[in-house]
């Protein structure tokens, strides 16, 4: 990697660790926590998820599979299955805090 992209790396991640502790502070990020729970629930992907769940435990074990294993074997799916739709409200819900900030 090369010195320009690793300095573009910290000054990254620095904006997000600035946005972050906004969102944070000013109680923004349990709010948009809530909506996105809210949205997930009501379009049925944590249903969706759940269920996926259950036949990673049946097809495992439940005796064979750790929670940690669990964690890393649903997490990809559950990213994946997000509604873009979802995703782009959200994205648009953080660009309007950023912008009244």
């Amino acid at each position: 990697m090369s010195d320009s992209q690793s300095e573009r790396r910290k000054k990254d991640e620095a904006v997000r660790a600035t946005i972050m502790q906004k969102l944070i502070e000013t109680g923004e990020k349990d709010r948009l926590k809530q909506i996105l729970r809210d949205k997930l629930i009501e379009c049925g992907w944590r249903d969706e998820l759940k269920e996926y769940c259950k036949e990673v435990i049946r097809n495992k074990g439940l005796e064979k599979i750790t929670v940690d294993e669990l964690v890393a074997e649903i997490t990809p799916r559950g990213r994946a299955t997000v509604p873009e739709k979802i995703k782009g409200d959200l994205l648009q819900d953080i660009r309007k805090f950023l912008q009244s900030t």
